[in-house]
Order: structure tokens, then C-alpha cells, then sequence
């Protein structure tokens, strides 16, 4: 019998994982190979499911809309269970129960109750709706029957829906609505979580998302290879920067961060939350004009005229840069940016720094050398600015972190975070209450203080999205930019303890 659950040979980082649509086919092929009969999986699939419903609903009655392939398989074993414990069940099938092939036939001959056609007719005195029509198998728009019945699901009053492992009508790798999709209280997945479970908008439709272990070992999905993840803290939590008794404020790094006179609020809420984050000493590096009201304004963080901007690019104490809030678009704002690339700093390119290189990308991308530690933070409006590339959220990251050099921290309430060596990771802890004003740049001075602190780039922006969300999460309602780094600390709290501290790791 399946367990919801992953199984604990599995590592915190390995549970995190993501796999896409095709990763799951090779891992249900793998496991097959190994000599589990592929109706064992879909047996343990079907079970996961039922269970699952049962800690959530009393019987009633329900309809189990099931698909021509093996996600409709899924759906035939949950009718069989039901029945078997004395539930009102139905079932309506997408096409002829003659054309089921392999598993999925052997598990509707397995079901022993009648077959009716899927058509919105069929959810007539249904309370329940099993969403077994196709899963994460979906290559193209729902259209015609599938189309109208996954439609009337929605609109019916009263109708509870769960969807087996992934609603119908939304992608499993991009979480797009492919013409219209089931909107479910529950998924239940197997193995791991796709792609689809947490971007957006497939992550709405999903509701409640649970993974059950259905058999396929962990050795098999290893080999796979894991390159994608939710982001949470057992990605990152280990590389976090711990102070040492043994350690000083030079230690942790000396962090630039460059603002405008104009929009000088931007800069300032950054530097705070560099310095909240850990950085040893933050200087904010203004035009001399704004120089007063940085200084009015900001305690513990120093401060510095522009004009001296070159000498403090070649001091190597000042070990991270952040340029773009409040900072003004153009050939300045270029021309610094390239300058600090060339000085060797970990740089953390944002907002009007990233709008200046509108016109010429490559220039920006060609400055960041091989081992070049930088982050670039776009929303998507910058992003469409920089980089022309299409498809889900996930691609467009990936490839905008292999054409630049850079980790891209693509943001939204589904942020992703992707490297260029491949690995990406999707975030899911973001509030609504984030859009706010400022609170981007004090991401990005949450990027730059855990750089500061020589934290790598990939883990110390997923740490510092998810960070960032988790505080906005904890505030809720009400929450301001000049928030973020107040409830900071609580978070860091949490995430680390004090052993490292007491014994100088």
C-alpha cells in the first residue's frame, strides 16, 4: 500500500527536487525495468489517492473522470477502492473502454461497475469530482468534450475536486492553463513534485499538493539527475554564513551598494537590509548633493560621494556591489556597472542598472567573466528588456542564466532562481502583500549582504528569495518595504542556531 510521504533514505536537498514530466516517464520505465510491474505502481498510485480523500471527505457521491491513459488507469483503481468501501462511485470515460491500452485496461477490467461518456451531463449528483483525464500527459489545449466537462466541473456549485497528480488542462513543466483546466482542492502527485505544481497559474489550480511514495526507489529517481528544486532552506541552509567568536566586521565582507539623488529611498532600503543580512560594513555611494540625506537617514551604514567611486572599486575590502535602485538609467549607470565587473566585485545588478543595457545586453553579458560572481534581478518587464527568449517561466530563466553568465532571479509571486550551470529553483513562500514599493530593493540588498559574506551566488539567492517571502509571510497585511529588515532577524532565528556561534564554525 502507498504512504504519502517521501521515504527517509531521502535526503532533505533530494526531496526538494522537481521532476520534469519526461524525468517521470524514465523513472516509471526505470523502475519497470527493475521488475516492478508497472500496474504495482499504478495499484500504489491509485491507493495514495483514495487515501488521501479519505482524510479529507466523508463519502459522497462521486464521479471518477477518467482519461484514455494510464493518469485514467489511476482513476479506475480509485473507483475500484471506493467501491469496494461502500462509496456512491461513478464512472465517465474520455473515449471507448475498448481503446484503453496496457495498465490502464487491465485496471479498468479490474473495475467492475458501469462506464458511462464523459459529458458535463455526467456530473449531475456528483458532490465529489476524481480528475483522472490526464495528468501531467497533456501535450495540447483541451478542446471539444474534455474541454466542456473540465469547464462544467468548474462552474457546478457545491462540486469538491481533487485531480491525480497534476488538474487537467494545466502543463506539467510550465504550469500554463492549456485552454482550461481543472480548479482543484487537491493534487496528488507521486515521487516528487513537477514543475507545474508550483509555477503559476497551475500552481492556483492545484490546491493542496500532496507527494505519495508509490514504489520507485530513490536510487532510480538519483540517477536521474536533480537539477531542479523547490526552493526551501534545506537547499541553501547549510552554506548560510554563521559568525564566528573568532571573527570580526572585516570578515564579513564590505558591501557597496551605489544610489541616485533623485530616488535615493531605493539605495537606502537595499544597504539596511545588506547590513540586517550580516554584511560586515555596508558604505552607500551617492552623489555628493545626497550625501545628507543618506547620512540623516542611515546609522550603521556609512557613506560615500561617487566622485570617489574608483578608488573604491580597487580597494578588494569592498568585496560586493550593488547597483540599480534609485540609481537612474543610462550611460552613467552603464558605465559603473562595467566598472565594477571589471573590478572582480560579487555584483548584484538590478532594476535601472538592468534597463540601461536595454539597448546592448551583450555588452553587460560580455563583462561578466567565467567565474564572475553576479546576480541579476528582473521582473519580467526587465526581463523582456534583456533577453528574448520564450517559453515557461523555468526555460526563460534557464536560458537567460546561460546566456548571461549571471544567476537570474526572475521574480513573481513564482519566482525562480536559475544558475548557469542548469540548476533552478521555484519559489512558493511569497505573499501577495510583497507587492509593495521597495520591496524588491531590499531583496536585492538581502542578495548583497549574504555575498558579502561569501556565500555562493545560486544558494545565496534562493536563501535571500525565500528569506525575503518568508518574512513578508510572517507580517502579512499591512506590510511595507522598511518591514523586511525589521522582521529580518525573526527568520534568521529559525534558520540557524547558535552551535556554530559557540564553537566558532
Amino acid at each position: 500500500m502507498a504512504q504519502v510521504s517521501h521515504r527517509d533514505g531521502a535526503s532533505a536537498q533530494n526531496r526538494l527536487a522537481l521532476l520534469s514530466v519526461e524525468a517521470m516517464y524514465r523513472a516509471d520505465a526505470a523502475t519497470i525495468a527493475t521488475g516492478t510491474p508497472g500496474i504495482t505502481l499504478m495499484e500504489n498510485a491509485g491507493a495514495a489517492v483514495f487515501q488521501a480523500i479519505q482524510r479529507r471527505f466523508a463519502p459522497r457521491p462521486t464521479l471518477i473522470a477518467c482519461g484514455p491513459g494510464n493518469n485514467g488507469g489511476d482513476g479506475f483503481v480509485v473507483a475500484r477502492l471506493m467501491a469496494m468501501q461502500g462509496w456512491p462511485v461513478r464512472v465517465a470515460l474520455l473515449g471507448e473502454r475498448s481503446a484503453l491500452k496496457g495498465d490502464a485496461a487491465l485496471a479498468a477490467v479490474r473495475y467492475e461497475g458501469m462506464v458511462d461518456p464523459l459529458a458535463p451531463a455526467a456530473l449531475q449528483g456528483a458532490r465529489l469530482l476524481v480528475d483522472a483525464l490526464f495528468g501531467t500527459g497533456l501535450s495540447r489545449d483541451l478542446e471539444g468534450t474534455a474541454r466542456a466537462f473540465v469547464e462544467a466541473a468548474n462552474a457546478a456549485s457545491g462540486l469538491a475536486k481533487v485531480a491525480v497528480d497534476m488538474p487537467s488542462g494545466i502543463s506539467g513543466d510550465g504550469g500554463m492553463v492549456r485552454g482550461a483546466a481543472i480548479e482543484a482542492e487537491l493534487t496528488v502527485t507521486f515521487c516528487r513534485k513537477k514543475p507545474g505544481h508550483l509555477l503559476l497559474p497551475g500552481r492556483r489550480h492545484c490546491g493542496a499538493v500532496e507527494v505519495a511514495d508509490i514504489g520507485i526507489p530513490e536510487a532510480v529517481v538519483d540517477r536521474l539527475g536533480l537539477d531542479t528544486f523547490e526552493n526551501a532552506p534545506a537547499l541553501w541552509r547549510q552554506a548560510l554564513p554563521r559568525p564566528s567568536l573568532l571573527g570580526h566586521k572585516y570578515g564579513r565582507g564590505h558591501a557597496l551598494v551605489i544610489g541616485g539623488a533623485e530616488t535615493s529611498g531605493a539605495a537606502r532600503l537595499a544597504a539596511r537590509g545588506a547590513l540586517r543580512m550580516g554584511a560586515g560594513l555596508v558604505t552607500a555611494v551617492a552623489p555628493a548633493e545626497a550625501l545628507p540625506i543618506y547620512q540623516a537617514s542611515l546609522m550603521a551604514v556609512m557613506t560615500a560621494s561617487l566622485d570617489d567611486l574608483d578608488g573604491l572599486l580597487a580597494d578588494p575590502r569592498r568585496n560586493a556591489l550593488l547597483i540599480g535602485p534609485g540609481s537612474s538609467v543610462g550611460a552613467a549607470t552603464r558605465g559603473r556597472t562595467l566598472a565594477a565587473l571589471k573590478a572582480g566585485k560579487a555584483c548584484v545588478i538590478d532594476a535601472d542598472a538592468l534597463t540601461s543595457f536595454a539597448d546592448d545586453p551583450a555588452i553587460l553579458f560580455s563583462s561578466i567573466k567565467g567565474e564572475q560572481v553576479s546576480v541579476l534581478t528582473p521582473h519580467e518587464g526587465e526581463f523582456a528588456r534583456l533577453f528574448k527568449v520564450e517559453g515557461d517561466k523555468l526555460v526563460r530563466a534557464r536560458a537567460a542564466a546561460a546566456e548571461s553568465g549571471a544567476v537570474i532571479i526572475l521574480k513573481g509571486g513564482d519566482t525562480v532562481i536559475a544558475a548557469p550551470d542548469g540548476r533552478a529553483a521555484i519559489n512558493t513562500n511569497a505573499p501577495p502583500y510583497l507587492a509593495t514599493a521597495g520591496a524588491g530593493d531590499v531583496l536585492a540588498g538581502f542578495v548583497l549582504g549574504l555575498l558579502a559574506q561569501g556565500m555562493p551566488a545560486f544558494e545565496a539567492a534562493s536563501a535571500a528569495v525565500w528569506i525575503h517571502g518568508e518574512v513578508a509571510r510572517l507580517f502579512g497585511p499591512g506590510l511595507i518595504a522598511e518591514d523586511l529588515t525589521e522582521g529580518l532577524p525573526a527568520v534568521l532565528r529559525g534558520l540557524l542556531d547558535d552551535e556554530g556561534s559557540r564553537h566558532g564554525g
